[in-house]
This record gives structure tokens, sequence and C-alpha cells, in this order.
């Protein structure tokens, strides 16, 4: 009885890492089936959903410059790759739509359902999500794969992408 107990105990906590973490990017049928048309913005906020083609025009052209990072944008960004399914994704973006808000006019916010733009999400090898690319205007993009908190979030923005 306590060898089940204590199995029960494991497989709950697992699973309680797994849904904290993160979700498989495999994605699900039933994603494939909704709209796959991209937003301009989301419930009002800045923040801008991104397709292949508006990745390579307003990121980094990776068709041109498949060997070099070459940052596009006047701002630097961050790129939420998510998918409608993910309970972690919908936990955090409430949070990206406020720091789109709160940091207007400094940073950029863009979203790619991974269900929609599977070869951008291989470009970056994201197979767990959420995955969130910082793009600072100077050096190498930084990924970190599942979710963190907003005061996470504001500590990467401040020391990493608006850092002087």
């Amino acid at each position: 009885m306590k060898k089940n107990l204590t199995v029960a105990r494991i497989l709950l906590i697992a699973l309680a890492l797994f849904t904290q973490i993160g979700c498989s990017s495999a994605g699900e049928t039933k994603a494939e089936e909704k709209d796959k048309t991209p937003k301009a913005s989301v419930s009002g906020s800045k923040l801008e959903h991104l397709t292949y083609a508006t990745f390579l025009d307003k990121i980094w052209n990776f068709e041109e410059h498949p060997q070099e990072w070459v940052y596009k944008s006047e701002l630097p960004a961050i790129i939420d790759f998510y998918a409608d399914w993910c309970a972690p994704c919908k936990r955090i973006a409430p949070i990206m739509e406020k720091l789109a808000k709160t940091y207007e006019g400094r940073i950029r916010i863009y979203k790619i359902n991974v269900d929609n733009e599977r070869k951008l999400a291989s470009v970056f090898k994201v197979q767990s999500i959420p995955a969130v690319l910082f793009t600072p205007l100077k050096g190498q993009p930084m990924m970190q794969a599942g979710a963190l908190t907003e005061d996470m979030y504001v500590k990467i923005i401040e020391e990493q992408l608006l850092k002087k």
C-alpha cells in the first residue's frame, strides 16, 4: 500500500512539473483544423502574430543569411512560440500582453503559433512550448524554454534587451 502511494505521489509530481515547464510542440490534430489566419494583434494589445513571410521580412531572413544572425528591427524583441492548446502558453499570454503595453516603443513582442508555422519552429529547434526567443539589438538571440514568471521576463528584458 505504501509503495502504491509513493508511486502515485511521484506520478502527480511529474505531471505537475510537465504542465509547469511546457508542452510538446508535436501539436494536436484539433489545432491543425483551426483557422490558420494570423491575427494582427491580440485583444487590442501591441502583440503581433508572425508568419513565415513576416518573420523573414521583420526579424531575420535566414534564407539570405543562413549562417549569420542579421536582425532587421530597430527595437529588441521577444518572440513567443506557442500553441492554442498549450496550458503553460495560455498562462504566459497575459504576461506577454502586459509586457507589450509596459514596454511599448522600447521592445516589440511577437507570437508564432507552432502549429501554423512549423518551419519557423524547426529553424529554432523548438521542441517544447512555450519557447521564448529574446532578440537584443546587438548580439545573438537567446531562447528560453518553458513558462517563466512575469518578474523573470522583466529581469531578462531589463538586463539583456534594454541594457546600455
